[in-house]
């Protein structure tokens, strides 16, 4: 079922009806907020901030003394219903995050989400976003891009992920944390190969780091350094379409493995694969498509 609302007003006291201003905050230089932010933040009933210490400093800088709460992942299923009987009391609430836009990996879709839901107007206030100003320097393809923002920590569903993604020839957007940063790097090389690749460290920040090459170069940039600090964000390029195949060549070494060395399909295709250069899944429907025109091996 389509859902409407009408259109929000650009100021938070212009009705009474209760609104949820979602507003960017910088994520780095304290200029880089808009002056709608700014007025928006003066102008609401009461912030919900993911890191109130965070954000009393971005409130002394522009001299904003609205209320703050907290609203961050451990507090979020607790806060919810809080919040959103404020704004269905006809109170007018803003979320921000820590830094860059609310909801982007981090617990504001929560809020917003039950937002929706109540019928409660959400209005978006753009600025700053870590993946967006990464991109917009990164020198890779821009028109099509995935963001996957921080990668899942079990093993296993990480590498999952990664063999998902291998084959998209879109951008990869990632974050992550110092911590983690150097495995997720090994682990991309090792199931996408030695990418083109752009590491942003600490965007806008003091200490502002742009790292470009090849994926491996990159990674053994970071692994000779003592220790790591920052945010990260990482750009991987995508699959450089994909490569012709010798379709006679491909029966050929089909034919001549499985007979040869009385393989598996499977193995078969998996050596092929490799040698190709190409996915498994390509192999195998290849092979398909000649058997069903009539060219069993």
């Amino acid at each position: 079922m389509l859902r409407s609302s009408r259109m929000p007003s650009n100021s938070p006291t212009e009705t009474p009806d209760g609104k949820l201003f979602v507003v960017a905050t910088p994520i780095g230089h304290m200029e880089d907020i808009t002056l709608r932010a700014i007025r928006t933040l003066k102008e609401v009933d009461l912030i919900a901030a993911e890191d109130t210490r965070q954000t009393q400093k971005l409130l002394a800088r522009y001299k904003i003394s609205t209320p703050l709460v907290s609203y961050h992942d451990h507090n979020k299923k607790k806060r919810t219903p809080e919040l959103v009987h404020k704004l269905k009391a006809g109170r007018s609430v803003a979320l921000v995050t820590d830094a860059g836009t609310p909801s982007i990996s981090d617990p504001g879709h929560y809020l917003i989400r039950e937002a929706v839901r109540e019928a409660i107007s959400t209005v978006p206030i753009p600025g700053a976003s870590a993946a967006i100003a990464a991109l917009s320097i990164s020198g890779l393809p821009t028109d099509s891009f995935i963001f996957i923002g921080f990668v899942p920590r079990k093993p296993a569903k990480r590498k999952e992920l990664l063999d998902e993604l291998k084959e998209q020839q879109r951008t990869l957007v990632f974050y992550e944390s110092p911590k983690r940063v150097l495995g997720l790097m090994r682990e991309i090389l090792n199931v996408m190969g030695n990418r083109k690749a752009v590491l942003a460290r600490e965007l806008t920040k003091v200490h502002e780091e742009i790292l470009r090459g090849p994926l491996s170069a990159v990674l053994k940039e970071l692994s000779a350094r003592s220790f790591l600090k920052g945010e990260f964000t990482l750009l991987v390029a995508g699959r450089e379409g994909v490569p012709e195949i010798d379709h006679k060549s491909v029966l050929d070494d089909i034919k001549r493995l499985r007979h040869e060395q009385d393989r598996s399909l499977s193995d078969v295709v998996k050596e092929i694969a490799r040698q190709y250069n190409v996915s498994r899944k390509l192999v195998y429907e290849q092979a398909l498509k000649l058997e069903k025109n009539g060219k069993s091996w």
